[in-house]
Order: C-alpha cells, then structure tokens, then sequence
C-alpha cells in the first residue's frame, strides 16, 4: 500500500532534494566531535569492568539517528509532495446515426462466419462503442420495418437490443424502402446537424408499403446522408432452409439491387459499399466510422493534494524522540 501510494507522488519543488548532499557532512560532523569529547581512562587492566556495558550503551547513537531521519523528512517536505486528479470534461457535437438492418430469412445465410446476420451484428457493435458521443438508433426491416431502439447515447442499452434481434422476428420479405423510411422518421426531428443512415441490406427489394425512390427523397429533403451496404458474396451461398424433415442447407443465388443501392447513396450524398465477407464488411463501417468524424473537444482540470503534513508529523515526532532521550534516557550528570 505505501508503495502503491509513492507511486502516485510528485515533488512540486524537487529542488531541495540538494541539500541531502550536506547529510554525509553532518555525520562527519558528528562523529568527530563525539571523537573530541570522548574521555580515556588509562588502566593497566580492563578485567574488572568486563560485563559492565549497560542498556544505555546500546541507546546512545540513538538520538543522533532520529535527528538524521526528522532532517530527511524535514527535506520532503520542502520539497512539497503532492498527489493530482484529473477531471476530464467532454463536449462536443455529436451526429444522429441509425442503424438499418435486414433481418430476412437469407440473412441467416452462411457465406460469413458464421452467418450475414450475426457477422453484421458484431461488426455493427465494435462500430458502435467507437461513438461514444454519438447518438444512435437501430431499425430492423423484412417484408415491414419496426424500429427496435430510438436515438440514445445508453450504449448499453443498444447492444442489448442489437443482440435480440433475429430472423423470424418481422413478416419474412426485404421492403428496403420501408426499412429506410421508418430510418428517415426517426431523424425527422433531430437538432443535430449531421444525420446519417447506415443500411445493410443482401436482397432486392421485394416487399412494404414504401417505394424506395420515395424514402429516398424524404431523406433528401431533410438532409439525412444514406450508406448502403450490398452484403453477400459472388454467386450462390448456402442457407438453411426449415422443411418437414428439419433444417437443410440449400444454395441459394446471391441477387443484390446494387443500382438501387448506389442510388439512394449517391442521390443522398454517402456511398454504396459491398461486403463479401466478414473482413471487407468491417472494414466498411471503419472507412464509415472515419468520413463521420464527430466534433470532440476534451479539457482537463489538474486538482493538486498537498501531501507534506506526514513528513512534517514524523520530523515533529524524531526530534521529540531524540529530546526524550538526550535529556531523559540518556541524560548524563555532572
């Protein structure tokens, strides 16, 4: 614990740490002058005073000692020791983000490890802790949408949403215009001057009440920034598919509206990303997370603790130590 506690002490004045340097001359001092005011006896044999050495022998260099270490500590309190705390304040501006996901049935296809629908989760958690100041929403979409978090900043909150989603959840479909109009309400009335839509999508459009091209001029209009993400490797992919004898894998033809998606990027002012596997999907949110630099200003409030009073306590308590026992321990008469 004492240890813990010197590692956290800083000298404001480290400069009297010098006058340690006159310690070895008051020492020399010290023994010369008990050298000069030792007297000697000259007998011609010492036989008689074998075993007559007393306690008090053994006490003497004491008071010297304690002298010694009160002047030590007088020196580390000169030299001020101090403990800090830093208080950081955070603030910024922060940006509206919602997250737009396909929960469909191809989802749960197995091109990605170890599905769409999970590697998409993952990847949208780790982008969610590197915003801390953000505000973020998550919208879910199939054949309908359902907005499963409002914008917050209770990061915990989120995940754990994020992580209850699952296929099954919403009548099976992709309306990617109704995912991206339930997105575009809930920055409808936002303060904040940046609103971006990152949606994740590994269909066409299929479904919902809402046309595309329609969402996307509501996004237009009150300045909502749309990234699109085609996520689905080249070809076939296999998914799992429910039949009377249970779950089978079927391979299935990857089919991704990538004109649509460019589209409603390009006409928004984002980008349309495609994802092949989980890597290349990471990456994506990082470039993302990277053009969507939120505003921080960080300031740091120092808050100093004198620490020298234990330094002066123990100098105080040598010095009456040495005092207790020069004058009545040790105390010689005339």
């Amino acid at each position: 614990m004492l240890y813990d506690w010197y590692q956290n002490i800083y000298f404001a004045q480290p400069a009297y740490f010098w006058l340690l340097l006159l310690l070895p001359l008051v020492i020399w001092w010290e023994i010369q002058r008990a050298a000069q005011h030792h007297a000697t006896v000259m007998v011609s044999t010492v036989r008689a005073f074998s075993g007559a050495r007393s306690w008090k022998n053994f006490l003497r260099p004491f008071p010297f000692v304690c002298r010694i270490l009160a002047l030590i500590c007088i020196i580390l309190g000169l030299a001020r020791p101090q403990t800090h705390n830093d208080e950081q304040q955070v603030t910024g501006e922060g940006i509206d983000i919602v997250l737009c996901l396909d929960i469909s049935g191809s989802m749960l296809a197995q091109d990605f490890t170890p599905n769409r629908m999970e590697a998409a989760k993952n990847v949208a958690s780790e982008f969610i802790d590197h915003r801390p100041t953000d505000r973020i929403g998550l919208v879910i979409f199939s054949g309908e949408s359902f907005t499963m978090c409002p914008l917050t900043t209770d990061k915990n909150v989120l995940k754990t949403q994020l992580y209850n989603v699952q296929s099954g959840l919403l009548e099976d479909g992709t309306a990617i215009g109704s995912g991206l109009a339930t997105g575009v309400d809930r920055l409808r009335n936002s303060p904040s001057k940046s609103k971006v839509i990152i949606l994740l999508t590994d269909g066409e459009n299929n479904g919902g009440l809402i046309d595309p091209n329609t969402a996307k001029e509501i996004a237009k209009s009150i300045g909502v920034k749309v990234y699109t993400i085609g996520m689905g490797t080249e070809g076939f992919a296999p998914v799992p598919i429910q039949t009377p004898a249970g779950v089978v894998m079927q391979r299935e033809k990857v089919n991704i509206d990538e004109k649509l998606l460019t589209q409603i990027a390009t006409e928004t002012g984002g980008r349309y990303y495609r994802a092949k596997d989980n890597e290349s999907l990471k990456s994506i949110y990082n470039e993302i997370d990277q053009l969507e630099k939120t505003k921080i200003e960080t300031s740091t409030i120092r808050r100093y603790s004198e620490q020298f009073f234990p330094f002066a306590l123990a100098a105080a308590a040598l010095l009456l130590l040495e005092l207790l026992l020069r004058w009545i321990v040790l105390r010689k008469f005339p």
